[in-house]
């Protein structure tokens, strides 16, 4: 029997248990106005807190989404951060109400990373990409095939939660970290791999299969 939890993002709690203090606080000296928008916020702070179960896929090639969001790119490039070569970035953007919790998109070793200070200009523009705070991590799988997950800040995201070191063993869907109140995960998977998904198409953490990389002789 699987152990019961809370659905709920840990990062979250304190937030939610200010806000959920001030309503209480409000209440008990009558101030109807704000209590109502204190309560309206706490629904608002467990919702952008949650963090559901999700069902992972187990064939050893696939890459999942490590964010739910919708797919804004998919462009061949050199990938700067550990330079692996010619790879394949796919680009996930998430709104403020998007579930924010991070999954690693396969199973594999933490080989690197690297955490890069920044500007914090929407993450759906291109210059994100270069500009913004990013934290990257690379993994590589029992074959040897490596691929970068970037967290990348936004517009109001100021904060970017890695809880991953270099030396873990990652699950695929495993939960790594979170960033908060919006923001973009780029992925860079092998070039030979094959794209599933498509521009625009909307993705969940975990559960979405992004591509298939191709199978090692």
């Amino acid at each position: 029997m699987l152990p019961a939890r809370i659905p709920v993002a840990k990062e979250g709690l304190p937030f939610i248990g200010m806000s959920a203090l001030a309503t209480i606080v409000f209440a008990m000296l009558g101030m109807k106005g704000p209590a109502l928008a204190a309560l309206i916020f706490t629904g608002f702070v467990l919702y952008f807190f949650r963090d559901p179960e999700r069902v992972v896929p187990h064939r050893a090639n696939l890459i999942t989404s490590p964010a739910d969001g919708k797919v804004i790119d998919i462009s061949e490039v050199e990938e700067p951060w550990f330079h692996s070569g010619e790879t394949l970035r796919i680009s996930i953007f998430m709104n403020v109400f998007n579930c924010h919790v991070n999954r690693a998109p396969i199973s594999g070793a933490v080989m690197d990373m690297q955490y890069r200070p920044g500007i914090f200009v929407s993450a759906n523009k291109a210059r994100a990409i270069s500009d913004n705070e990013a934290n990257a991590m690379l993994l590589q799988d029992d074959a040897g095939r490596r691929v970068t997950v970037v967290q990348v800040a936004g517009l109001i995201a100021r904060r970017i939660v890695c809880h991953a070191q270099v030396g873990d063993t990652l699950e695929r869907g495993q939960r790594y970290g979170m960033i908060r109140f919006g923001s973009r995960l780029d992925v860079y998977a092998p070039a030979d791999s094959l794209i599933l998904i498509e521009r625009g198409d909307r993705v969940v953490a975990g559960q979405s299969v992004l591509a298939e990389m191709k199978e090692q002789s």
